[in-house]
């Protein structure tokens, strides 16, 4: 059975800087094919000065949260082993029917499901700050990529999934784009405001808010009068 330790999402949050492999940046050589280029953009914000600060910021600033939250995954690996040993143990040896197995693994599963939503909770500030931080960036790059694009006189800028070959990074500006946007944002706010929630949150209950202001506009059906005798 796999244990709360091995979630991809708690192991990231628990490991900050070490967890998150920040994409290498290619450096551009070679002769441009004038008004064209590529770049990795998730690699620039994972490599920004704001971003790698905040990241390294965060292991103190949220301490207290992260330590928690590894007590807990020792705790609630602790009560998962001897559940798991003696799951796999009946289920090797054949003199348990499948209707206790499943009961046995059910119970594995709520433990395991219980426990990754108390983490969750207790690392819910540590998520938020990075979205924050990640937001902040966001806010900057368009601008720095128009720079880059500026300075070097591009008209198209290319995501490298999109394209098949080029010849030896030749059209990469991601090093571009990285220098205005360390730029425009050297460092980022690592603690949100108060009630702050991600962009994608407010949109959504933006659109929700606006989708249900028709109906609650709408006036009611009129009541039908009685009939007169």
């Amino acid at each position: 059975m796999k244990t709360i330790l091995k979630s991809a999402v708690i192991a990231s949050l628990l490991l900050g800087t070490a967890g998150i492999a920040q994409p290498a940046l290619a450096q551009a050589a070679g002769t441009l094919v004038p008004g064209l280029a590529i770049a990795n953009l998730d690699a620039v914000i994972a490599n920004s000065n704001a971003f790698k600060a905040a990241e390294t910021q965060r292991q103190t600033t949220y301490k207290a949260q992260l330590d928690q939250a590894n007590a807990r995954s020792t705790a609630i690996n602790a009560q998962l082993k001897p559940l798991a040993d003696k799951f796999n143990a009946d289920r090797q040896g054949g003199k348990v029917g499948q209707a206790v197995l499943e009961q046995q693994a059910a119970s594995i599963q709520q433990v395991q499901e219980n426990g990754q939503a108390e983490i969750q909770r207790i690392l819910q500030p540590v998520a938020l700050s990075r979205a924050y931080v990640q937001e902040q960036i966001q806010d900057r790059l368009d601008q720095a990529v128009k720079s880059a694009m500026a300075k070097k006189k591009i008209s198209i800028v290319l995501n490298p999934d999109a394209i098949l070959a080029v010849n030896n990074n030749a059209y990469n500006l991601s090093q571009d784009i990285l220098a205005e946007l360390n730029t425009a944002l050297p460092s980022a706010q690592l603690v949100p405001p108060a009630g702050w929630l991600p962009r994608e949150v407010r949109e959504q209950r933006q659109a929700q808010g606006q989708a249900a202001a028709p109906a609650a506009a709408a006036p009611a059906p009129a009541a039908s009068q009685p009939s007169g005798r």
